[in-house]
């Protein structure tokens, strides 16, 4: 570890089989919590290169516990996080959308390291049991369209990492990767990342696999479409520039998409908005992320996946999957 972390102070990269390695060493317990936390730190000094991020990534996939729900032919919807904007749990919501518009959903997440409430947060708050056991998880997608897939119960190896990652409270590169792990290995997904060079090495990652996937930041750094500007877009075969009218929709205020300070207050705003009574900004930002979640899955267009977006919001639809997958978790 120290010639590692050495090579990479002074500017070096290190090979994908590398990045592996080290993962796969702290997953043993090889290195001890200064070491980590050090090479953690490093990580938020210096940019992270293409064959770096693709070690990491197959380390973690290679050590998770995979499960297996293929059948369904799935989406995830997943924010990097650590963009620094604390705004209510789009992705989170957009999932539950995304659910009622009756596309399958593995909705992978965690709770928040860098922001107030992340998805695991407010979907405990709201009563979702988390499990990896399998028939349940099944139980939920047939019943409520949509399963939640808690990253601790599926990437055990990352237990020496997490209370680290808590200390530190600041995003890491396991930001980066959280979205590239899940353990069903959607056949689709919907990416949000904070920052432009991210987006670039996502998309040439995704290029290798054989997903539909939809990969967005937004121009003034959200790590999702937050309708406050323009949102570079990467999928399959273009890379393009969104902009809210395309939608028919306007441009939102920051102020309208911010998320409180609190676990309480960020579920109070989630019911408030699932229920339908969200403001026309709210609605707009939730539906704009499920219609391009829906349009990736089902190869559709955006303005497509945006109409059966609203409808599953303001339908109740998406509310009926919550509901569902509560009253499973009881």
């Amino acid at each position: 570890m120290k010639t590692l972390l050495n090579r990479l102070i002074n500017q070096e990269s290190i090979s994908s089989e590398e990045a592996k390695n080290v993962l796969v060493n702290i997953s043993a317990g090889q290195y001890n919590q200064s070491q980590i936390a050090s090479f953690l730190t490093v990580y938020m000094m210096r940019s992270i290169t293409l064959d770096e991020l693709r070690g990491f990534r197959d380390a973690l996939l290679e050590l998770c516990i995979p499960v297996d729900l293929n059948d369904y032919n799935t989406i995830d919807l997943c924010g990097t996080g650590g963009d620094g904007k604390d705004t209510f749990n789009i992705s989170t919501l957009s999932s539950f959308v995304t659910a009622g518009a009756e596309v399958h959903v593995t909705k992978h997440g965690n709770y928040g390291v860098s922001s107030a409430c992340g998805s695991s947060n407010v979907m405990e708050h709201l009563g979702i049991k988390f499990t990896n056991d399998i028939d349940f998880l099944k139980r939920s997608i047939d019943k409520a369209g949509i399963c939640v897939l808690h990253a601790p119960l599926f990437h055990p190896a990352m237990k020496n990492v997490a209370p680290i990652r808590k200390e530190l409270g600041v995003k890491t590169f396991f930001n980066m990767l959280g979205p590239m792990v899940n353990p069903a290995f959607p056949k689709n997904q919907m990416v949000g990342v904070f920052n432009l060079e991210l987006l670039r090495l996502y998309g040439y990652l995704y290029q290798e696999t054989d997903k539909n996937y939809a990969v967005v930041h937004a121009l003034d750094g959200y790590d999702e479409i937050s309708l406050t500007g323009k949102t570079k877009v990467i999928s399959n075969n273009s890379e393009t520039l969104f902009e809210p009218y395309e939608l028919g929709v306007e441009l939102v205020e920051q102020s309208a998409i911010f998320g409180g300070n609190t676990v309480k207050e960020a579920a109070k705003l989630f019911i408030k908005i699932i229920n339908g009574n969200g403001s026309k900004a709210q609605n707009n930002v939730v539906c704009a992320n499920a219609g391009l979640a829906i349009a990736t899955a089902k190869q559709i267009s955006h303005k497509q996946g945006f109409e059966l977006a609203k409808e599953s919001l303001l339908g109740g639809k998406a509310k009926t999957a919550l509901n569902q997958l509560i009253e499973l978790s009881k």
